[in-house]
Parts: C-alpha cells; structure tokens; sequence
C-alpha cells in the first residue's frame, strides 16, 4: 500500500511537472542523480518572472529539480550607494527587481521552505558589506545561508592596490567569521591578465585569508578572461566553494579587462544552455568537486526562454556522470 502511494504522489508530481514545463522529464523526479544532487539556480537568470510572480516563479524552479537558490541585491538591508548604483543599471537590463522582489524575508522563508528549496548564499556589493554586515548576517540566518558573495571588484591600476584589495576582503572575511557567516567573492574577467610578471587573481588568493576569504568561480567570466578554470580549481584546493556553471557558445574573450559591466552585457548573447556550447562541464565540475566545491549554481544571466533553457540546462547537468 505504502509503495502504491508513493506511486501515485510521483505520478501527480510528474503531471504537474509537464503541466508547467513540457520539457521536464520523467527521470528528473524518478532518478535523482547521486553526483550533483543540490543543483542550484541563481535568481539573476530569471529576474523578469519573479517580478511578475514570485511565489509562482520559486514554484516552477522547484518542480523542474533545482534545491539552491542564490540570491542577488540590493536588499531592503543594502546601502543607499548601492542602491543608487543599482538604479543607473537598471535601464541597461530592463528590470527593476532585486532582493526579496517586495516580499518580508519571513514570507521568502516560507516560499523557499514550502517548495523543498533552500538558500546558500546570496550576492551583495561592497559598501553592504563594509557597514550592514550585522544586517546582512542577521537575514542570512533568517534564511539559512552561509555566504556573502562580493560579484564583483573594480581593475585595479597595479600589484600594490591589488595588495591593499587583499588587505580589504581579510577584513571583510574577518567581519563575516565574527557575525557566523562566510566571505567569498566572484570574478569576472578584471585580475586574470598578467600585470607586473603576476596574474592579480593569484595574488588575491595567495595573500587572503584561506580560513575566512572564499571564492566563487564563474566559468564563463573565467573563460573569457583567458584561463582555464581547471587550472584554477586545481591549483587552489580548498578556495572555490561555489561555482557558477554556464556555458559558451563558441570561445570568446572579453574585449577589454572584463571588469565593467558594459564588457559582460556584450558578451550576454554568448551564454548556452549547459551542455549545448563548448565548455567541457563534465571536466570542470570533476575537478571543482575535487577542489572542495561545496554548491553548483546554473547562471544565465536574463535566460531567454527560460521554460526551456532552464529545464533543458537542468537535466544535462541532471544526468553527469562526474568522476
């Protein structure tokens, strides 16, 4: 009786399933892939229908497999500056919605936990993190995350500021350890050319704190900036413990320093749902597990046709059989 009844809420499930998303497979809900068995989804892929429908939106993500969400800012918590900031990008990406899209975080904590769904990190900025780190820890707890993920730094003009950079995160890290939070930061394609005889990334990881100052790698950026993020992950164990997974339809480099955020937007129509451009996701994600990553985070920034792209991505990344 007992196995008739699971029968049958899996059965529904799938019906619901092909209802919201025809191209959600069966395996998704029948063979959970022992390898990648947290799949996450970072919010900044589907901006546009959480505006429109949060709750529905969080319900979709949920019935095509995704566990993990990240978040992105501002926040209600988030400095006026990076509010401000937010607002003069606002027109380059046609939305307006960050945060908890207008929600308390009590009622997001009730989104997340009615559809299975649980929340590692989110993104911030640098001036949040410098003076509302209390803030910021305190509605991270409320939703259960580990870490604040800095998105992004400026270039800096040479080895010494790249210095004094590494000096600022080991304090912001210190400040996250104390408030029982975690301190990472993502790159772009900004720090992966060599300047002065020294790739700046590998400065910043040498001389930054290895207990208190994390990283997240975004393989795409990583790409584009000229690196194998394989080299990376293996040569920095311990450092990577989130990894932003896309993928590339064909190779392709920045055409600048990758640090501003017109270079990322041109590089948008680039993106490919996982599985389908040249990335070798297989190979990357055997050594990023290897590494000591802990989360696996699709991200394709403002994903067009996301009923498709997001199932299609999911179910490949699904499937891997990681060694």
């Amino acid at each position: 009786m007992t196995r008739r009844r699971d029968f049958l809420k899996q059965s529904g499930a799938l019906a619901i399933g092909g209802m919201l998303f025809p191209n959600l497979h069966a395996n998704n809900l029948f063979s959970p892939n022992e390898h990648l068995d947290k799949i996450g989804l970072q919010l900044f892929s589907i901006p546009k229908l959480l505006e429109q429908d949060f709750a529905g939106t969080m319900k979709k993500v949920a019935q095509i497999g995704f566990k993990e969400i990240e978040f992105f800012g501002p926040y209600t918590f988030s400095t006026d500056e990076a509010k401000e900031r937010w607002k003069s990008i606002v027109p380059s990406v046609g939305f307006s919605g960050s945060g908890y899209f207008g929600h308390s975080i009590q009622e997001v904590k009730k989104i997340l936990d009615d559809n299975g769904l649980s929340s590692a990190s989110m993104h911030t900025d640098l001036t949040t993190l410098d003076n509302r780190m209390e803030q910021m820890a305190e509605a991270a707890h409320t939703l259960g995350q580990t870490y604040v993920v800095l998105p992004s730094y400026e270039t800096q003009p040479n080895l010494d500021a790249y210095r004094r950079l590494a000096d600022h995160f080991n304090k912001i890290g210190a400040s996250a350890k104390k408030s029982g939070i975690r301190f990472a930061f993502h790159n772009h394609g900004n720090g992966l050319k060599e300047m002065e005889g020294k790739i700046p990334l590998e400065l910043l990881l040498e001389q930054t704190d290895p207990q208190t100052v994390f990283l997240q790698m975004d393989i795409y950026w990583t790409t584009a900036g000229g690196i194998d993020p394989v080299t990376l992950l293996d040569k920095y164990p311990g450092r990577y413990r989130l990894i932003h997974l896309k993928d590339m339809k064909k190779l392709t480099r920045f055409s600048g320093d990758g640090g501003d955020p017109k270079q990322w937007i041109e590089l948008w129509p680039l993106m490919a749902d996982a599985g389908s451009g040249v990335l070798d996701l297989k190979g990357i994600i055997s050594h990023a597990k290897k590494s000591g990553v802990e989360h696996f985070i699709l991200e394709r920034d403002l994903v067009p046709d996301p009923d498709v792209a997001l199932v299609k991505s999911y179910n490949y990344l699904a499937q891997l059989d990681i060694n």
